[in-house]
């Protein structure tokens, strides 16, 4: 599967970390994402947390292709909590707190 650009997937890395972020830019050995948000079981369901908290949130992020195991198109619900953790902007019906 390739990425499309300005899409938002969920990746897992090789660590067994999974987040959920924007792809801007596709190359051979990386990508260019936006805002990795990762998501973690709590007793309150799936939450999402910052996935780099002290990085410039403004600035883009390079995720080298050897990092990660497995990427799939991310479910409506967690899509829509992704949006409105990135930007505020409340879309569709959400399931997830966080």
């Amino acid at each position: 599967m390739t990425p499309e650009i300005n899409e938002i997937y969920t990746f897992k890395l090789l660590s067994g970390e999974e987040f959920v972020a924007k792809v801007l830019e596709v190359n051979a050995d990386h990508m260019l994402i936006k805002q990795p948000i990762s998501t973690v079981i709590s007793p309150q369901g799936l939450q999402m947390v910052p996935g780099l908290f002290s990085s410039n949130q403004d600035k883009n992020v390079r995720l080298n292709n050897s990092s990660w195991a497995m990427m799939a198109e991310t479910r409506e619900d967690v899509k829509s909590s992704y949006i409105q953790a990135t930007t505020g902007i409340a879309v569709g019906k959400q399931i997830l707190t966080g």
